[in-house]
């Protein structure tokens, strides 16, 4: 599975501010209700859901909040640089910078776990996260998050 398969350039957000977990959640259900169709209310209400199971803050900086919604045709991913870093109760205790939503129909089954890998797999290059913290340009974040790689190609 490839990114630009769920990302699209307008889902791409280069400079975000918020102040807490929760309102960072909810700036990502409201970009992701315009990009989805979905009501804002209903993604945040599976984001939050989903963080009371455990945190999606998988360390280094990385937040990969998701969740499956009712009513999604495919799956949708967002791509959020934080202007300031901001606690999300992460593996690691750091607070971070990087997010990627990805939200997934509820019948999605194993897609929505190969996308959620291959997100994982990415953003888990350090490389990769430093070019990302180093761009501001949303054309330039989407090029870095969509760069064909060698392990891509074989997911």
């Amino acid at each position: 599975m490839e990114i630009t398969e769920i990302l699209s350039l307008e889902a791409v957000v280069p400079s975000l501010k918020a102040t807490s977990k929760k309102q960072l959640l909810q700036e990502l259900a409201a970009r992701a209700a315009r990009i989805t169709g979905e009501p804002e209310r209903k993604i945040f209400d599976v984001l939050l859901e989903r963080e009371r199971l455990g945190t999606t803050g998988v360390g280094n900086g990385v937040a990969i909040p998701h969740g499956r919604l009712p009513g999604l045709k495919r799956l949708y991913g967002l791509f959020v640089r934080m202007d300031e870093a901001v606690a999300f109760d992460a593996i690691d205790d750091a607070p971070i910078d990087l997010v990627f939503l990805l939200l997934a129909p509820d019948v999605a089954g194993a897609d929505h776990l190969k996308a959620l890998a291959r997100v994982s797999r990415l953003l888990r290059d350090r490389g990769i996260c430093e070019k990302l913290r180093a761009s501001e340009s949303r054309d330039a974040l989407y090029a870095i998050l969509t760069e064909p790689t060698t392990s891509s190609q074989a997911a």
